[in-house]
């Protein structure tokens, strides 16, 4: 129509119109594959995500395995149940005045505990639970539950803790336990989880598997986030009914799996003796090894000074434990297996032995002591100034002449002496079943020339002197006390070498005989002699005699420092104590049952006939006089 415009149209719309419409279209059908794919596709796999978001496995933690002595009437360690306390800050209604109230009640440290709870407000999780002491005692408990009504958000949870009923005694043995570290963690994943308590020293640690026990889980329904919050009732049953944010979850009850309590172990020790054996090194740095010389049995092995592992029973660290972590006297060594000594004049028995066996000596070989011995200008002291004469093999170990057996030490050279003295035990570990034994030394000319590869020729040299120190027990030799207690197990038990073990439920692993019955004969005349004082002179060992038992001994004296720095003191009493000689004593009981090898060190006790003998005159009275773990007297055979 004239006057009309008609509108104009842009070119090229029907062309975008067209794209539009391609791109919805293919938009649209990408959707559509993708929702196929994850509803119909993968659809089940999604669900079941989304059911594991929605489901929790809180775990339960099981109750570690007790500890006997030989049955279960002694129970050296167990579990039971502590109470710890715990404050909710979304229920505490003001943290101050709560806060403020526990510290008259039971003394914990206030802006410590105001400082977690403003952190958990930091976090957006304040129904997140907050411990405030573990294994609070009856009186705080007490004390805390009277005045519940003014101490909102703050309740008990009831878990299981280890216990050491007899505290310090054997304490070094049983061990301890303290949270796991990364390194432990990384070996033992899924089993153990960051802050589990894990077996860090003796059996705990050694018998960690068996005692571990298998920890259970339950079932809770659970938002996407949030943490469920575990709690207890009176008796210590596990219950979840909250998450960190204060909302009520649901536990799927048939889902529930209950713990598996860790395996009993029995060990072979008699408490008895070993709180004596304690009792006698008390006040004393030392160490006592009491076997059963026919099989191995350990019946104690006492090392002072020494630590009660319960300070290492709860997390965080007390007072107690930094103590005993800090303490230079070492109280968590257990000296019996874990340190070395010169063994002084109780290796004579290895030289007689080895000297008998290799024909070296018979039992009529005599050597002159005049109180000194000299070669190639250089002069070995007798501990008798005056000498001892002439005397036989019998004598030497009865009087514990030095010149005899460096006479006797030159004949056998070093690498027989180092040969016998592993077959009985000597620079060697026992097998003990307790982690980081020691293995000791017993030196030869080939070990002296790697050792001192990095020095001139003449000291990577063997020199005769270093086999008549080590004759004596002295210069490149170190053994443990528990060594020594196999040794002398071996001469009173038919020359047999021992395995000594502490769970009951091991095989005693004994050697075939390793001597003569000539040698063991002429051994134990000597040994006997040295204790036994019916006929003068007396033997060293005297002391440890006791009327009706056959005792065997052999004291040893071993030098702490060289001579040079003693001799100037004319009296020992004024000798400082750090400079003082190590005492030391083996002992065996022929005509009892069980029969027992003893080995005696006490550091810087100056002597083995006065520092260590009459321990073991206690030890041995004691034991024959008292029940024994089972309930029976030893006999007399």
């Amino acid at each position: 129509m004239p006057g009309e415009t008609s509108r104009k149209r842009y070119d090229g719309v029907e062309q975008r119109i067209g794209h539009l419409a391609v791109a919805l279209v293919l938009a649209l059908t990408v959707l559509g594959a993708r929702l196929w794919q994850l509803q119909i596709i993968q659809g089940s796999e999604y669900a079941a995500r989304a059911e594991r978001n929605r489901l929790f496995f809180q775990r339960l933690a099981s109750p570690r395995g007790t500890i006997y002595g030989p049955d279960t009437r002694i129970v050296l360690a167990d579990t039971r149940p502590a109470c710890d306390l715990v404050l909710v800050p979304a229920e505490c209604g003001d943290p101050q005045v709560v806060c403020s109230r526990l510290a008259t009640l039971i003394g914990i440290d206030r802006p410590a505990l105001l400082a977690k709870i403003e952190e958990r407000k930091k976090e957006r999780e304040p129904y997140a639970q907050i411990v405030i002491k573990q294994d609070v005692s009856k009186n705080e408990l007490t004390r805390v539950e009277e005045m519940s009504f003014a101490l909102p958000g703050v309740f008990t949870i009831v878990r299981p803790q280890r216990r050491y009923l007899h505290g310090r005694t054997a304490g070094q043995i049983l061990g301890y336990l303290s949270e796991i570290n990364e390194e432990e963690l990384g070996a033992r994943k899924p089993r153990y989880q960051m802050g589990d308590m894990i077996g860090k020293a003796g059996l705990e640690k050694v018998y960690e598997e068996l005692l571990r026990g298998h920890d259970g889980q339950m079932l809770v329904t659970r938002y996407a986030v949030g943490t469920p919050q575990l709690r207890t009732d009176p008796w210590g049953k596990p219950y979840v009914h909250t998450d960190s944010y204060g909302r009520l979850l649901q536990e799927e009850e048939q889902y529930r799996r209950n713990p598996i309590p860790g395996q009993e172990i029995f060990t072979t020790l008699d408490i008895g003796l070993q709180a004596k054996a304690e009792s006698l090194l008390e006040g004393k740095v030392g160490a006592i090894a009491v076997l059963d010389a026919d099989d191995g049995k350990v019946l104690a092995l006492a090392s002072t000074p020494g630590y009660d592992p319960s300070i290492f029973a709860t997390s965080g660290m007390s007072k107690a434990r930094l103590e005993v972590l800090e303490d230079k006297t070492e109280p968590m060594k257990n000296r019996a297996y874990q340190d070395m000594y010169p063994p002084g004049s109780t290796f004579k028995v290895v030289l007689a032995a080895a000297a008998l066996e290799e024909g070296a000596i018979d039992e009529n070989s005599t050597f002159f002591c005049g109180g000194h011995f000299d070669l190639k200008g250089h002069r070995w002291r007798c501990w008798k100034t005056g000498g001892h004469g002439t005397l036989s093999v019998v004598d030497a170990l009865a009087f514990s002449c030095d010149v005899f057996f460096y006479n006797v030490g030159l004949r056998l050279g070093p690498d027989r002496i180092h040969d016998w003295s592993q077959r009985l035990g000597l620079g060697v570990k026992t097998g003990l079943d307790l982690p980081q034994e020691r293995t000791g030394l017993i030196a030869t000319p080939v070990w002296k020339k790697q050792m001192n590869a990095h020095l001139e020729p003449s000291e990577q040299e063997w020199y005769q002197g270093d086999t008549v120190n080590l004759s004596v027990g002295q210069g490149y030799t170190l053994v443990t006390p528990l060594q020594n207690a196999v040794m002398i197990a071996a001469v009173v038990n038919d020359s047999k070498r021992v395995r000594p073990y502490l769970n009951g439920a091991a095989t005693p692993q004994v050697t075939a005989p390793l001597l003569s019955e000539h040698t063991l004969r002429i051994l134990r005349a000597g040994l006997r002699k040295c204790v036994e004082k019916d006929q003068p002179p007396s033997g060293t060992g005297w002391r440890a005699k006791i009327p009706g038992i056959a005792v065997i001994g052999k004291t040893g004296t071993s030098q702490a420092v060289n001579r040079q720095y003693t001799d100037k003191y004319k009296n020992e009493a004024d000798i400082p104590y750090a400079l003082r000689d190590h005492a030391l004593f083996v002992a065996g009981v022929l005509d009892r049952t069980p029969r027992l090898a003893i080995s005696i060190m006490v550091e810087h006790g100056l002597h083995g006939s006065t520092g260590a003998a009459p321990l073991a005159k206690e030890l041995i009275a004691y034991f024959y006089s008292h029940p024994s773990p089972t309930g029976l007297l030893a006999k007399q055979e």
